[in-house]
């Protein structure tokens, strides 16, 4: 049974830093890429970042400079180290296995 679990959400004021953890079971999570995507209420699911099985990364513009993404392969689980926190970023965060699993997203909350 393949399952994405995330962590790391939680309150933050605006300008602080959080990292979110998504780790993978059942599955070979070296062949795959990965992605962290978020839903704010009443909007839309987006991408925020996305990392490729050989470590290439790409960004929505409203990230860039301020999330990181990237994976450790040897313990399954991708990471969104997310700085310089925004009232904006405030979502609920979901990781996705480019098999087509979710995980069941963790809440991030930027006060202003």
């Amino acid at each position: 049974q393949v399952q994405l679990v995330e962590s790391g959400g939680g309150l933050v004021q605006a300008g602080g830093s959080l990292r979110l953890s998504c780790v993978a079971s059942g599955i070979i999570f070296s062949l795959f890429g990965m992605g962290w995507y978020r839903q704010a209420p009443g909007k839309q699911r987006e991408l925020v970042a996305a990392i490729s099985s050989g470590g290439s990364t790409n960004y929505a513009d409203s990230v860039k400079g301020r999330f990181t993404i990237s994976r450790d392969n040897a313990k399954n689980t991708v990471y969104l180290q997310m700085n310089s926190l925004k009232p904006e970023d405030t979502a609920v965060y979901y990781c996705k296995g480019d098999w087509g699993s979710w995980g069941q997203g963790t809440q991030v909350t930027v006060s202003s």
